[in-house]
């Protein structure tokens, strides 16, 4: 049977504000990316969403980024490679501290924003974050865009890999993902959204914004939590999978 992780980045608060519907998305998902502070999220967002996580066995991922809470992560940045390994171990070190308490482990780190779609192709901020996992713990899985310069550096270091795929983003010709500064780089349409995670999950495709046909082999689907209506959207992706004989599960 075709399997597929369905993972969603929450815990995208900071004190009273939040952005992310947290716990109704944790009915849904398999994994959960938590901010680390960087970008979103504090300590107690951190503390309250692996206690949640760990409740209904959902795998908690670090969602490490750039230091931007006023741009929330997306906004480009130029980070010496010590210090970005620095920071992504601290970011790491810090979830880790609440999903241990809540009986939990981080199980896999997640870059962020403007940091994913970097580690794309420079190496250099690709190295840096790969330093920065390795101090953390040598054994996290990586997730990441397939073909990136973030998993094959990460997977010559040794840590585990995991390809990633968008059913709400749009793709270029040469599979990244379009750049949110252009138009229809977010996929809102619900039918569209669940058409294209069929596609993702069982053949491994996704159509581009120019409209050809590309393989994205990935062992886990994102969707965005801050996407309205992103709960009742993340329901009807996976009854969509689920419907379609397609078995919903945390990666490997």
């Amino acid at each position: 049977m075709t399997s597929i992780d369905l993972n969603a980045d929450l815990g995208e608060g900071f004190g009273r504000w939040r952005l992310t519907d947290d716990e109704r998305l944790l009915s849904v998902v398999t994994s959960a990316n938590v901010a680390c502070g960087f970008h979103a999220g504090d300590a107690v967002t951190m503390r309250r969403v692996c206690e949640l996580a760990a409740e209904r066995g959902v795998r908690i991922g670090a969602q490490v980024s750039y230091r931007d809470l006023a741009g929330f992560g997306r906004r480009a940045m130029d980070v010496p490679p010590a210090e970005l390994a620095a920071e992504v171990a601290y970011q790491i070190g810090a979830l880790e501290v609440f999903a241990r308490a809540a009986g939990a482990r981080v199980a896999y780190v997640k870059p962020h924003g403007a940091l994913y779609n970097r580690v794309v192709h420079d190496e250099e901020q690709a190295a840096a974050v790969v330093d920065g996992v390795l101090l953390a713990d040598a054994a996290l899985p990586v997730l990441g865009l397939p073909g990136s310069r973030l998993l094959v550096l990460a997977g010559k270091a040794g840590l585990p890999v995991v390809t990633e795929a968008f059913a709400d983003r749009a793709y270029t010709d040469a599979g990244t993902l379009v750049p949110r500064t252009l138009e229809g780089a977010v996929v809102t349409d619900p039918d569209a959204v669940v058409e294209r995670s069929l596609a993702l999950a069982r053949s491994g495709e996704v159509v581009s914004r120019s409209g050809r046909r590309i393989e994205v082999r990935a062992r886990s689907l994102c969707l965005h939590g801050d996407t309205p209506g992103a709960v009742e959207l993340a329901r009807r992706v996976r009854e969509g999978l689920e419907a379609s004989g397609v078995l919903v599960e945390a990666f490997a």
